[in-house]
């Protein structure tokens, strides 16, 4: 009884729930064992040796220690613990499988240590290269590139605790056609991003959602006032984007990877100490404690992490440790936000720091729906909606053709139409 089209989706069911809900156990259990390593490191033997964790020895110590042993891992793993993150995107070809254990163990130990990274990139390319190796091996004739999309979408689903995310990047890259509509081609990612992101939330509920004065009502001067955030936030970004990789040539000049990441963690370590300890991790749990105590934050202070978490974001990507650039970024545009409302508070903080994420992720990621996604997930209001949309107009508009966070082969940043 069902078309030809309903029997071709319903075909890639199974695969995508099970791809689904395989991508979002990965990712629950390197992000229990990091959060366990974690504890380990900055709480049980600290408190063993009677060491103080807030002290500038500790830390830099920890940093340091952190980047020697990822450096170790990509030294002597093989597969030298996959490419190097600074010239990846988010989704992209399968890594071979020799690499993954190197690559799985250098994100934990880096989200254990400290570093200002998330585990998007690693896990996504973990999840990528396991669903298409076991693909290849059960059904040979369906192309790479559909494992992929499958992989891919479950790992955002599972990531961002939602299938809205998922759906809306591959709505951008899954052209529709005349014989084979949009939403055939989005059944099987999207069936794999809602299992993904329904497992995750068997475990933990990826929340993004800060404790903010709710928003009363859109005006328009909001739109004046969230444009110039937005543009803010650009600036800051795009600054980030032209040191990237002037510093990323010189770290590889180092060619040494324990020296190269050595080195690299101890500046992250010194930016730690400027910012304090709530510039360090991924950035997820630490935002939502800068948006509780913001209040007792000097302006000086705020902007103080802000600088110096989006210092530790290009740092530790330049250097070579494995991780993702969106989480950091959505901490700086969290920490912007609140300084910029608490500068001008007259200005709704909902106003600032969705406004401020939204640029900040816009220039890491350079995808539009993943900006307005995350904008409305840390300030979930709908009333939100169509500011944003105003505002995402022009933000758009002035990165058309901008260089991309990520560098190219000859060290040069990639342009943002190279894919």
């Amino acid at each position: 009884m069902l078309h030809p089209r309903a029997k071709t989706m319903l075909t890639f069911g199974i695969p995508a729930l099970v791809i689904g809900c395989g991508c979002s156990i990965i990712l629950v259990a390197v992000m229990r064992f990091a959060q366990a390593l974690q504890i380990l490191l900055w709480q049980k033997i600290p408190n063993v040796l009677s060491i103080n964790t807030q002290s500038a020895g500790w830390t830099l110590f920890m940093l340091t220690l952190t980047g020697i042993a990822v450096g170790a891992l990509i030294r002597n793993m093989p597969g030298h613990a996959g490419p190097d993150p600074a010239s990846e995107s988010l989704i992209g070809m399968p890594v071979p499988p020799v690499a993954l254990p190197g690559l799985l163990l250098a994100l934990v130990i880096g989200l254990a240590g400290g570093v200002s990274l998330g585990p998007e990139n690693p896990i996504t390319a973990i999840n990528i290269a396991v669903a298409v190796a076991a693909g290849a091996r059960l059904l040979p004739r369906v192309p790479a590139v559909d494992w992929i999309i499958l992989a891919a979408a479950g790992t955002l689903g599972a990531l961002f605790g939602a299938p809205v995310a998922a759906a809306l990047i591959f709505s951008q890259t899954l052209n529709s056609s005349n014989d084979l509509p949009l939403w055939d081609r989005l059944f099987p990612p999207l069936l794999a991003a809602a299992a993904g992101a329904m497992t995750s939330n068997l475990f933990f509920e990826p929340d993004f959602s800060l404790n903010l004065a709710p928003y009363s009502a859109p005006h328009l001067v909001d739109i004046l006032s969230g444009s110039l955030v937005t543009l803010m936030a650009i600036a800051l970004g795009m600054l980030a984007v032209w040191c990237f990789p002037h510093l990323h040539h010189l770290f590889h000049r180092l060619r040494n990877p324990i020296i190269m990441l050595g080195i690299g963690g101890f500046v992250l370590g010194l930016l730690a100490l400027i910012g304090g300890q709530i510039t360090l991790f991924r950035g997820f749990d630490e935002m939502k404690l800068l948006a509780q105590s913001s209040d007792s934050l000097s302006l000086g202070q705020l902007l103080a992490i802000t600088i110096s978490k989006l210092a530790a974001l290009v740092v530790a990507a330049a250097c070579g440790f494995r991780g993702g650039r969106i989480f950091p970024a959505l901490f700086v545009g969290v920490s912007l936000g609140l300084m910029l409302h608490n500068h001008v508070d007259s200005v709704p903080a909902a106003i600032t720091v969705s406004c401020a994420v939204m640029g900040l992720v816009l220039v890491v990621t350079r995808d539009g729906w993943l900006s307005l996604f995350l904008a409305l997930a840390v300030v979930p209001d709908i009333k939100l909606l169509p500011v944003l949309c105003i505002v995402m107009l022009p933000a758009w508009m002035i990165l058309a053709g901008k260089p991309l966070m990520l560098v190219a082969r000859n060290g040069k940043t990639r342009e943002s139409d190279i894919k």
